[in-house]
């Protein structure tokens, strides 16, 4: 009986030993975030203006804030059925067609080649012939199909894509502007949905990857992620009292970085992993991942220091 109780005894100082040594390691955090949180404020502002530099720089030299594949900026696309020698046609192809490009559509399970999808801005006769020059054969309809999108109709697509991307920025923001009704946590949110856009587009840039409609559709679920970990954050900074300030933004944390690593673990694999997928699937997982791990630091860092500043300076603890 008496062993019974001093166990008891000894798992209850353990217990208040490591709530303390708990609240210890939280003040010590929290002195060091009241210090610093405006010095990380920095981080992803001079990380956005330099995204914002290079993407003017580059709308200067190509007319465009992207590349584009054939689905937006025009061209053919002749898609070869079996298992094409990739490196044959590449070689026969890059000196006549520069901005020729391929893609290789594999079997999930056996991991085989299926096809091979050619893309060009070349005319659809033209890339056909140095095709059947290079492979030795006449192409049909039984062993390859042809498609030529017109730069007019493509050009018309895209723009009716950007729209539809502003506009759901636009309504996104007047949303937030309603939903909390205060003008500087409403921008904060609204800056770091605009910094989850500005960062992926000028890493997808700098590595020259051409955008697909799927790639701009991408554009627009990534508004949605973002806003989802921003509102949380601002929502249990502004409406709830039942913590301290910085126990809320802690709290949200928790929850929105569990939320972001889980949409990175579903997105990621699927990327690296999934051999065969089709292009416009590795395009949107590729932005999605990019997009959220920007979305880390612009909710975390920039919407978190803004909002903890507006809360000192509105004296809300």
């Amino acid at each position: 009986m008496e062993n019974s109780e001093q166990h008891a005894e000894k798992t209850e100082e353990k217990k208040e030993h490591a709530q303390e040594q708990k609240h210890k390691t939280f003040k010590e955090h929290k002195h060091w975030y009241d210090k610093h949180h405006k010095t990380l404020l920095l981080i992803p502002l001079i990380v956005l203006a330099l995204c914002l530099v290079y993407l003017v720089i580059f709308y200067q030299n190509h007319g465009d804030f992207i590349y584009k594949d054939v689905s937006l900026s025009g061209g053919s696309s002749i898609t070869l059925q079996g298992n094409i020698n990739r490196e044959v046609l590449e070689t026969g192809l890059k000196t006549k067609f520069p901005d020729v490009s391929f893609t290789s559509l594999s079997d999930i399970t056996s991991q085989k080649q299926i096809a091979l999808i050619i893309e060009s801005s070349a005319e659809p006769q033209t890339l056909k012939l140095e095709i059947e020059k290079v492979l030795g054969y006449e192409l049909t309809d039984a062993n390859s199909t042809i498609e030529f999108t017109g730069s007019t109709l493509s050009q018309g697509f895209y723009k009716q894509l950007i729209m539809a991307l502003i506009i759901s920025f636009i309504l996104m923001s007047f949303v937030i502007l309603f939903l909390f009704r205060t003008f500087i946590p409403s921008i904060a949110v609204i800056f770091a949905v605009f910094a989850d856009i500005v960062m992926p587009l000028a890493v997808l840039n700098f590595f020259e990857v051409k955008i697909s409609a799927a790639g701009i559709a991408a554009f627009l679920m990534l508004i949605g992620y973002s806003v989802d970990t921003d509102i949380l954050l601002t929502s249990r900074a502004l409406k709830s009292h039942e913590d301290s300030l910085n126990k809320r933004i802690y709290g949200a944390f928790k929850t929105g970085i569990l939320m972001t690593l889980t949409a990175l673990a579903a997105v990621l694999p699927a990327f690296f992993l999934v051999t065969g997928l089709p292009d416009s699937f590795r395009q949107i997982f590729l932005i999605l991942a990019i997009g959220l791990c920007a979305d880390i630091f612009n909710t975390w860092l920039t919407n978190a220091s803004i909002i903890k500043w507006y809360c000192d300076k509105r004296g809300i603890k």
